[in-house]
C-alpha cells in the first residue's frame, strides 16, 4: 500500500478537543480551523458519552463536508460509523486496526498511533492509511504520551512504510518544519491551533510553516 495524496491530505491535521479550546464551542473551533486551511480534522472528546460525541460529530461533519476536509473520530470506530465520518484514529488500547477495517470497509481512513518502525509496519499490514508518530516533542496535551521520541524515529518510520506519516505531540509553529524535514507528510496539533486566540490565523501560519519546510 502506497500513500495516495489524492485521497487525503494530512498536511495540517487539527485535533478538536473542547477542553484545549478553552471551552469554546467545537463548531466555532472547527469552522475557524478549516477557514485557516486545516486539511484534516479529528474529533477528540475522551470524557464525553458516546451519544454526545455522535451528536457533536454530526454537527462537525456538516462543517467539514462543506470545506471538503475529512473528519476523523478519535478512538471509536463504532462512533465514526454512526456519524458517517470519514475515518477513525486508533490508539494502542482501541479496536485493532484490522478489526476496524472490517467494520468500516475499504473506503474509510484509518489512522493508528505508532512510536516505532515495528508498530508502524504492523499498522500498515493491518490496513491503516496513516500512522500518527509521537509524541515527537514533549506535550502537555496528552499526559499518558510518555517520553518524547524526538525527530529521528520519524525519518526511520517514513523510510519503512508506504502509508502517510503524521508527526504528533508537542507540535508548534516553531518546530513543525523540523518534523516535515524529517519526513512527516503532515503535522497533527491540538493546543497550537485549538488553544490559540485566533484559531484560523494559527492554522494558516502552521500551513505556511509546513509548505516552507517542503521547499
Amino acid at each position: 500500500m502506497r500513500f495516495d495524496p489524492m485521497r487525503f491530505d494530512p498536511s495540517v491535521y487539527v485535533i478538536a478537543d473542547r477542553a484545549f479550546g478553552r471551552c469554546r464551542p467545537l463548531e466555532d473551533l472547527v469552522t475557524a480551523a478549516v477557514a485557516g486551511g486545516a486539511t484534516m480534522v479529528q474529533l477528540r472528546e475522551k470524557k464525553w458519552s458516546a451519544g454526545r460525541v455522535v451528536e457533536a460529530g454530526r454537527r462537525l461533519l456538516e462543517i467539514t463536508r462543506r470545506a471538503g476536509v475529512p473528519l476523523i473520530v478519535n478512538d471509536r470506530a463504532d462512533i465514526a460509523l454512526a456519524v458517517g465520518a470519514d475515518g477513525v484514529h486508533l490508539g494502542p488500547d482501541d479496536l485493532p486496526v484490522g478489526d476496524a477495517r472490517l467494520l468500516l470497509g475499504p473506503e474509510k481512513i484509518i489512522g493508528a498511533s505508532a512510536a516505532t518502525v515495528e508498530e508502524a509496519l504492523a499498522a500498515q499490514a493491518e490496513g491503516a492509511n496513516y500512522v500518527g508518530v509521537g509524541s515527537v516533542f514533549p506535550t502537555g496535551s496528552k499526559p499518558d504520551a510518555g517520553q518524547a521520541i524526538g525527530i529521528e524515529p520519524l525519518t526511520r518510520i517514513k523510510a519503512a512504510v508506504g502509508i502517510a506519516v503524521v508527526a504528533i505531540g508537542g507540535i508548534t509553529h516553531a518546530n513543525a518544519a523540523l518534523a516535515v524535514r524529517a519526513g512527516a507528510d503532515g503535522v497533527a496539533v491540538i493546543s497550537a491551533v485549538i488553544g490559540a486566540d485566533d484559531v484560523a490565523g494559527a492554522t494558516r501560519r502552521l500551513m505556511e510553516a509546513v509548505r516552507a519546510a517542503r521547499g
